[in-house]
């Protein structure tokens, strides 16, 4: 066990898949962009920033592993500066090999639960934007919310005026809390 997996309570140091979940290290960050990549979902963003990612947000994301180790799905999040008690996930990807078997919720859970351990200040709200029509990602969120006792809100937090890259789909703010962690 690694000191990032001893962070974690004990409920999700291993997966029933023989699956563990812990801390990304940056290390990781090239796993983490090619599983982005491989999402086909995703929007994909620099090696770099994913580099950055598992070193300076590490502490509000978490990576799923295989038994050798390797990266097979990740969390990304961070505290919001002017919401200090609410977690934005940035993006969830799994490993198509490991897919429909509960890892996506495991790892939200997992990466909630430990920041409820470790801060005196533990997440109240979860905040992820969604693309309309990506059903997977509408149903793990929903899915949370009622495993955490909360209600889901949503409301577009950018329409396709704001994107300077040609026309994008309209990214919708899900807003779940208040959570019981």
């Amino acid at each position: 066990m690694t000191a990032a997996q001893a962070d974690l309570p004990a409920e999700f140091r291993k997966m029933p898949e023989g699956l563990r979940i812990d801390r990304p290290e940056v290390a990781d960050g090239a796993a983490l962009w090619h599983l982005a990549k491989n999402s086909g979902t995703l929007d994909l963003n620099s090696s770099y920033s994913y580099l950055l990612w598992c070193r300076d947000f590490a502490r509000t994301s978490a990576v799923a592993r295989d038994a050798q180790g390797t990266p097979v799905g990740f969390v990304t999040g961070y505290v919001r500066p002017e919401r200090p008690r609410t977690l934005l996930i940035w993006q969830v990807a799994v490993d198509e090999a490991h897919r429909g078997r509960g890892l996506a919720a495991a790892l939200l859970d997992g990466l909630t639960a430990r920041l409820a351990e470790e801060s005196t200040q533990a997440p109240t709200a979860l905040e992820t934007t969604i693309t309309p029509g990506n059903t997977a990602s509408e149903r793990l969120f929903a899915s949370y919310a009622r495993r955490h006792g909360a209600t889901v809100e949503r409301e577009v937090l950018f329409g396709t005026a704001h994107f300077p890259d040609g026309p994008h789909e309209p990214e919708v703010l899900h807003r779940i809390g208040p959570l019981s962690l």
